[in-house]
């Protein structure tokens, strides 16, 4: 691995994602990636007597489908990273223990798919193992009643919050395996805290980590947005996607034409999700799904994917701490065989 600047790496190996799925709830089944999307599940609660239950099963249910999907067995699967927003990520400690894989839990909040990413290659940079499960998600109701109100409070949404995205995205890299996309650089964030204190405020939250993030991975890279078919933030909604242009175009950086941020674009305008969608189940299916099949067409060659994620809790929130925010950025190439 050959490092480029303070935040910024650049693999030597080859690294394959083999296979992708995205499952979604009924709600992100309606918006306009529904026909991407690998599954949508109608019941939110999956048959099961909780909302945290469901999100169990959904993370299970992912995490098989994608290895049978990458033609392999979970005997084949050498280790697990991933997590989820529940306390003690109680969905993936579950799902690692039915698998039975060696499992690396993960928390950076929405950041986590990305940060599963950086992870899962870092080791199979090492040689050691050769095929690894990257899986994250959230779900809305589970999330809501543990970072703000259960859902019988039935409180006003204020105008710029956003909807916790209900679903899973999983992936299986590899370099035993080849495909047409593989992982080639990525950068890792750095905490970042401009005083936002309103806990419904997410996207003004998370938008100075990702300028943070991308603006040093470009002058790591010496490259600008004109050098990427997509660039694509995790969860930043409308709103915050707008503040993210705004601090680029101080910078110098024109995001106008090839940037989308996966928490826009999830939702359609009258889902009455205010700002569109978060949560860390958020750019995990908007990317598995959505992104990876462009990737995998050649209809997108250099994709960057920066997760962002806020990293407040009850306790923090309620002790009227700011919120500190980070943002993990992964670089993606498509169309070539690996």
């Amino acid at each position: 691995m050959k490092k480029l600047g303070k935040q910024t790496y650049e693999l030597s190996k080859p690294i394959s994602i083999i296979a992708g799925y995205g499952l979604v709830g009924r709600k992100e089944g309606e918006g306009p990636l529904k026909n991407y999307f690998d599954d949508i599940e109608n019941d939110d609660k999956m048959g099961e007597k909780t909302f945290e239950k469901a999100e169990r099963k959904m993370f299970y249910k992912a995490t098989s489908a994608v290895i049978r999907s990458a033609e392999l067995s979970k005997e084949d699967i050498d280790l697990y990273v991933g997590g989820d927003l529940m306390n003690q990520l109680v969905s993936s400690n579950y799902v690692a223990e039915n698998l039975q894989l060696p499992f690396l839990g993960l928390y950076n909040a929405c950041a986590t798919m990305t940060e599963s990413f950086i992870v899962g290659s870092t080791f199979l940079e090492t040689g050691g193992p050769s095929n690894v499960l990257c899986a994250t998600g959230s779900h809305f109701s589970a999330a809501e009643r543990q970072y703000r109100y259960p859902l019988e409070f039935g409180n006003q949404r204020q105008s710029y919050a956003q909807w916790t995205v209900t679903g899973v995205g999983a992936s299986v890299i590899s370099t035993k395996q080849k495909s047409s996309v593989r992982i080639t650089k990525f950068a890792i964030g750095r905490v970042t805290d401009f005083g936002i204190t309103d806990i419904a405020n997410m996207g003004a939250a998370m938008a100075p980590a990702a300028m943070e993030t991308l603006s040093t991975f470009f002058e790591e890279t010496n490259t600008n947005q004109e050098d990427y078919d997509l660039i694509a933030t995790g969860d930043l909604g409308k709103l915050g996607s707008d503040i993210l242009k705004d601090l680029m175009a101080e910078k110098g950086y024109d995001l106008e034409t090839n940037y989308i941020d996966c928490g826009h674009m999830i939702f359609n305008i009258d889902q009455d999700t205010m700002q569109g969608g978060s949560g860390a189940g958020c750019s995990a299916s908007v990317f598995n799904s959505y992104i990876l099949k462009k990737l995998q067409t050649g209809e997108f060659k250099k994709v960057l994917l920066i997760s962002t994620g806020a990293l407040m809790s009850t306790t923090t929130n309620q002790q009227g701490d700011s919120i500190p925010c980070i943002a993990h950025l992964v670089m993606f190439e498509g169309g070539v065989q690996c």
